[in-house]
């Protein structure tokens, strides 16, 4: 049986908030340092692009940690991180390519980053009861999954199922972001704007 709390507990509870600003704001809310957040597209749409725009502002208020385990330690990777100056960051984000298991082990060690950026979902092997688990042991840090997508879904059943449990929900295509926020937002948000007015100005 789960441990039943008061409604005065509730109420005065202080929750750990990320005070976005302007088009951050506008699009994805004030999110709460804690849960989960699933961006998915196809290639091209602009999602890992979109990952660590969010990666280098949220540094700005917590330390981050990018898994990269789809992209590596790349020459793609060096670029993408010059164009968004990622250099700026310095210290606030560390970068990874680790399994499971490792990155485990990483977050138990004390004051490790608060938010985890996973690309991608599918080159993890999670399951969605990996998922739920890592939720669980870590409930004070912020999980973003970046996902294949099949069609305007995630791929894979397990995506899937994150999807619907996320607290933020974000669906890139031509360079925009739809988002689906538990905390507020909703304005699509523009990775590119050059890039986007290509893709929509016939629709």
């Amino acid at each position: 049986m789960g441990k039943a709390i008061s409604v005065r507990s509730i109420m005065t509870k202080r929750f750990k908030l990320l005070p976005f600003k302007d088009e951050w704001y506008d699009s994805f809310g004030r999110i709460e340092l804690s849960g989960s957040m699933i961006i998915w597209g196809q290639s091209g749409s602009g999602k890992t692009s979109l990952s660590m725009q969010f990666a280098k502002y949220v540094s700005q208020f917590s330390r981050v940690l990018y898994n990269s385990l789809e992209m590596g330690y790349s020459p793609t990777l060096q670029d993408a991180f010059a164009r968004i100056g990622m250099d700026e960051v310095k210290r606030r984000l560390i970068l990874v390519k680790e399994p499971l298991e490792e990155l485990t082990q990483r977050l138990l060690v004390k004051k490790s980053p608060n938010v985890v950026i996973i690309d991608s979902f599918q080159y993890t092997g999670l399951t969605y009861k990996d998922y739920t688990v890592l939720k669980d042991d870590f409930p004070n840090k912020l999980f973003v999954y970046i996902s294949h997508a099949n069609g305007k879904e995630p791929k894979g059943s397990a995506a899937q199922s994150v999807r619907y449990d996320a607290d933020i929900k974000v669906y890139c295509e031509g360079h925009k972001a739809f988002v689906s926020s538990r905390y507020g937002g909703g304005k699509p948000f523009i990775i590119w704007p050059e890039g986007a007015n290509e893709y929509w100005k016939d629709f």
